[in-house]
């Protein structure tokens, strides 16, 4: 018998790829902001302009969803062919609504990890594991977006890709202390939110 699904305050909808206009729900947590339809659907036009067949398609990406949240970003990589995506969550509705969407849209290729982002990337540069984007979206109260950065630097691919958002411009994060090891290909604003697409230049 398939578990019933966690209590949600709503669902939002995959935009693209093989599960186009498919749901998955919005765990009722306060502070929880899934990133909207608009915002996802200029990310990946941006990876689709790079130049590089591997970003329109995504096939044979390795993608890292940090701060999972519903997991908005990273189902919608999977949907849109990348090979291998990894959800971080460490809040236990958030990972009970992650691993319910993961069987709702058999997605094989994604794995739900109950995990401390920064903690994770830690380990996987100690073993010398790669991805090629990371998607960082922590709490704009937190205060991790520079812990984050320095941690997704440390387990990129050789020319590997952030996309971070904020509540500030990359220019305001933390002035005369932004990281200088990643350029800014775009950044845009949607509302009180900053988001940005970030190379890593080592």
């Amino acid at each position: 018998m398939r578990a019933a699904a966690p209590q949600a305050r709503g669902r939002v909808r995959i935009i693209g790829g093989v599960w186009r206009s498919r749901q998955i729900p919005v765990p009722a947590i306060a502070g929880l902001r899934p990133t909207p339809d608009r915002v996802r659907q200029t990310v990946f036009d941006w990876l689709g302009h790079l130049g590089s067949g591997r970003w329109q398609s995504l096939s044979g990406t390795r993608i890292l969803d940090a701060f999972a949240g519903c997991g908005a970003l990273g189902f919608e990589a999977a949907s849109r062919g990348a090979s291998e995506v990894h959800l971080l969550e460490n809040h236990p509705r958030a990972l009970a609504s992650l691993r319910h969407a993961k069987a709702l849209l058999d997605a094989t290729q994604v794995c739900v990890h109950a995990a401390d982002a920064l903690h994770f990337m830690d380990a996987v540069a100690v073993r010398g594991d790669r991805f090629d984007l990371v998607f960082l979206d922590p709490p704009f109260a937190s205060g991790l977006i520079l812990p984050a950065l320095e941690r997704a630097a440390r387990c990129l691919a050789p020319h590997g890709l952030v996309y971070l958002e904020a509540a500030r411009s990359w220019e305001s994060l933390h002035p005369g202390q932004a990281p200088t090891d990643f350029s800014v290909l775009r950044q845009a604003r949607a509302g009180g939110v900053h988001y940005h697409l970030l190379q890593h230049r080592a």
